[in-house]
C-alpha cells in the first residue's frame, strides 16, 4: 500500500500544530529593528531572549482567521482575477485560440516543440525583473488547457509558468523585491553586479526548461507515464481542450484585449509599480470590455463572474492557514531565535563553505518566512556584516540570498503561492513533491556550483 499525503488542507493544518509546539519548545528571541528609507531592518548582533510567547489551543484556532485577514488582499485578488477570467472563458476565445496553436502545431512539430522553452523564457524573464509571484495564479488558467491540448498533462500545464517564473525569480538580475531590497539593506548599488546575475538566470532557466521539455516529450509519448494521468482524466481543464470551437472574429477581438492588457500588465508593474489592486482593476476591466466586445449579456457575465470566483474557495483557505502558519511563528517569537542560530553556525568555516552554508541556511528560512522582501528585510541586516567577518563579498551574500529564497519557493509546502497553483490545477502536494525534488536538487547543485566563482576566482563588488 503507497503512502499517501493528506489533502492539501490538512497537511496545512498538520503544519499549523507543528509550529504551534515549536513555539513552546524554542527559545523566544528578538533582535532589535530600526526604520531606514522606509523598511524595517534587523539590528545585526542585537540578538536577546525575551519573554516566552508559546501558542496555545486558542492560538492554533485564531491563526487561519488571522491568515485571512492578513491575506485579504491576495485574496481579493484571487476571486477578482478569477472571476475576470469566468467572463473571459465564457467568450471561448481563450479555448478557440489555444486550438489554432495546436493546429498550428500538428502542421509544423519544431513549433511545437518551441512552445514551452519560449513560453518558459517569457514567465522566467517575468520572474527575474518584476518578482513575477502572485501573478503566476492568473496564467495557470491558461497553460492548463494549453499543455492538454498539447498532448501534455497538468504538470506541465503548472511548470511553464510556476518553474519558469520560479527560476528567474532565483536567479534574478533587476527584481527590485528581492536584490534591490537586499542590496539596498547590503548598502550596494541598486542592481549592481547583474552581469554575473544574468549568467545566473541563464544557467538556471535553460535547466529548468531542458528537464520540463525531457519529462513533456516522455509524457506525450506515453501518457500513462504521468504522475496525474488518473486524476487528469476527469479535469475541467483537459475537457476544454478537447472542444471545438470556430475562431470568430469576436474570439479575435476578446483576444486582443487579453494581448493588450498583459502588455498593460508588465508596463504598469515596472513603468508604474502596480501591484495587487491595480492588476485586479486591470483584470476586471478586461472582463467588462470582453462582454461588451463578446456582446454577453449582463446576466451571463455576472453569472460567469460569479462561477469563475466560486472555484477558488479552497485556494484561498490554503493561502490562508499558509499565513496562519507564520503568524504562529512570528507571534511566538521563535523565527529570530532560529535566524541567529542559524547565523552563528555560518562562522568559521573556509569561504568556499561559508558560502554554501549561507545558502541552505536562506533555503531552510524560507520554509519559516515564505516572501522574498520580507525575508531580504530579516536576513540581510546579519548576513552583510557577517559576510565581511567571514571574507565573503557582500554581493555573494546578496547571491546567496536570492537562492535560497527563490528555489525552494517551488517546493515548500508552507508558500501560499504554491499551495495555490497546486489547488487550481488539482494536484496532489506528494504527487508535485516527487516530481520536483529531482529538478530542485539539479537547482540547488548548480546554485551551489554558481556561488564559487565570486568567492574563489574573482572579485565581485
Amino acid at each position: 500500500m503507497k503512502f499517501k499525503l493528506p489533502d492539501t488542507l490538512l497537511l496545512l493544518i498538520a503544519i499549523l500544530l507543528v509550529f504551534t509546539l515549536l513555539t513552546w519548545i524554542v527559545p523566544s528571541g528578538e533582535f532589535d529593528r530600526e526604520v531606514v528609507n522606509g523598511k524595517e531592518l534587523v539590528v545585526a548582533d542585537s540578538y536577546k531572549e525575551v519573554a516566552s510567547n508559546p501558542a496555545g489551543l486558542f492560538d492554533f484556532i485564531l491563526a487561519p482567521i488571522k491568515g485571512f485577514i492578513s491575506s485579504a488582499q491576495i485574496i481579493t485578488f484571487i476571486f477578482l482575477v478569477a472571476g475576470s477570467f469566468g467572463v473571459i472563458n465564457q467568450t471561448g476565445a481563450i479555448e478557440a485560440g489555444l486550438q489554432s496553436v495546436v493546429v498550428a502545431s500538428q502542421k509544423n512539430k519544431a513549433y511545437k516543440s518551441l512552445v514551452i522553452p519560449l513560453l518558459m523564457i517569457l514567465f522566467s524573464i517575468a520572474g527575474a525583473t518584476f518578482g513575477m509571484s502572485e501573478e503566476v495564479l492568473v496564467f495557470i488558467l491558461i497553460t492548463l488547457p494549453l499543455s492538454f491540448a498539447l498532448g501534455y498533462d497538468s504538470v506541465v500545464g503548472v511548470s511553464i509558468p510556476f518553474v519558469g517564473a520560479g527560476a528567474g525569480f532565483a536567479g534574478a538580475f533587476l527584481n527590485p523585491f528581492t536584490v534591490g531590497i537586499a542590496q539596498g539593506i547590503a548598502e550596494l548599488a541598486p542592481f549592481s553586479g547583474w552581469e554575473y546575475r544574468l549568467v545566473v538566470w541563464v544557467i538556471l532557466t535553460s535547466a529548468a526548461i531542458i528537464f520540463v521539455m525531457i519529462y513533456a516529450s516522455k509524457i506525450e509519448k506515453n501518457p500513462e507515464k504521468s504522475p496525474m494521468y488518473d486524476i487528469d482524466k476527469n479535469s475541467k481543464y483537459k475537457n476544454q481542450a478537447q472542444e471545438h470551437i470556430t475562431f470568430t472574429n469576436r474570439h479575435r477581438a476578446v483576444i486582443i484585449i487579453f494581448l493588450l492588457g498583459l502588455v498593460a500588465l508588465i508596463y504598469g508593474v515596472n513603468a508604474w509599480d502596480w501591484y495587487i489592486n491595480e492588476i485586479s482593476a486591470l483584470f476586471v476591466c478586461m472582463a467588462v470590455v470582453s462582454a461588451i466586445v463578446f456582446r454577453m449579456n449582463s446576466g451571463t457575465a455576472i453569472d460567469s463572474f460569479v462561477k469563475g470566483a466560486s472555484e477558488m474557495i479552497k485556494v484561498t483557505f490554503v493561502i490562508a492557514i499558509a499565513k496562519g502558519i507564520l503568524i504562529i511563528a512570528s507571534d511566538g517569537k521563535i523565527i529570530d531565535t532560529i535566524l541567529n542560530a542559524m547565523a552563528s553556525s555560518v562562522d568559521g568555516f573556509p569561504n568556499a563553505v561559508s558560502v554554501q552554508l549561507m545558502f541552505g541556511l536562506q533555503t531552510f528560512l524560507n520554509f519559516f518566512l515564505p516572501s522574498g522582501s520580507g525575508q531580504a528585510a530579516l536576513t540581510m541586516p546579519i548576513m552583510a556584516p557577517l559576510s565581511d567577518l567571514i571574507n565573503v563579498s557582500r554581493q555573494t551574500a546578496v547571491l546567496a540570498f536570492q537562492l535560497g529564497d527563490g528555489l525552494s519557493n517551488l517546493i515548500i509546502p508552507t508558500s501560499g503561492v504554491t499551495m495555490g497553483v497546486l489547488t487550481i490545477a488539482n494536484i496532489p502536494y506528494e504527487k508535485w513533491f516527487k516530481w520536483m525534488l529531482p529538478l530542485f536538487i539539479i537547482l540547488s547543485i548548480l546554485a551551489m556550483l554558481l556561488l564559487i566563482p565570486p568567492v574563489l576566482f574573482f572579485s565581485w563588488n
